[in-house]
């Protein structure tokens, strides 16, 4: 898969968060956004997603057969996503059965994420840190090669840290792309970077600047 966006530009309540942003990733390569709150990363993944339209520029894949690129694509917001009277089986088995290509049952996804223990237990009962691993169980039940990631380790401790950078090493190594908004490192290693944010001299003007 080759995700393609070419002069991008996000407008938000009227005022423009950025333009001009282009970028192009192959198959197992990825993507940090980073820049400083209010700048537009969470917007940018929203694009991507298909839940915000740009003000300008395109967003293309291929290399996808038929599929569509919301087709291709896993995300795990700021927000977990999850509903807390269900338990995290519950979950993970409705994300498994609208998403399709099932890889994983939510019982092997739960013990990747170093919780099996909790797999019958309403997520509401769960910590921050608890929740956003059955978040993250979600890249697991079913096959997507685009993963999009708002501040992925929110929450999370070293270990579960670990847990993510190991899970994002494996798929990028069978193909997959993975695109991250965060403020710090998070185990993406030879990631490019995406560095997007208003300058201080005015809130009129904004600038995109991306490398290898």
């Amino acid at each position: 898969m080759r995700l393609i966006v070419e002069n991008l530009a996000c407008r938000r309540s009227g005022r423009r968060i950025f333009s001009g942003l282009g970028f192009t990733l192959e198959a197992g390569e990825a993507l940090t956004v980073t820049g400083r709150n209010g700048a537009g990363k969470s917007s940018l993944l929203a694009m991507l997603a298909g839940r915000l339209k740009p003000d300008a520029g395109a967003i293309r894949v291929e290399e996808t057969g038929e599929a569509t690129l919301t087709e291709c694509l896993h995300v795990v917001g700021h927000r977990d996503g999850l509903k807390g009277a269900l338990t995290a089986e519950e979950n993970l088995t409705f994300a498994r059965d609208i998403l399709g290509a099932p890889t994983a049952s939510p019982c092997e996804a739960m013990a990747a994420m170093g919780l099996a223990h909790a797999l019958n237990l309403p997520v509401g009962y769960l910590s921050a840190g608890q929740r956003r691993r059955v978040a993250l169980a979600r890249l697991l039940v079913c096959r997507r090669p685009l993963w999009l990631l708002d501040e992925p380790t929110a929450a999370l401790d070293t270990a579960s840290q670990g847990v993510l950078a190991g899970l994002m090493a494996r798929h990028r190594a069978e193909g997959g792309l993975v695109v991250a908004a965060t403020h710090m490192p998070i185990g993406l290693d030879h990631a490019r970077e995406l560095r997007i944010g208003l300058p201080a001299a005015t809130e009129d003007a904004a600038e995109a600047e991306a490398w290898a």
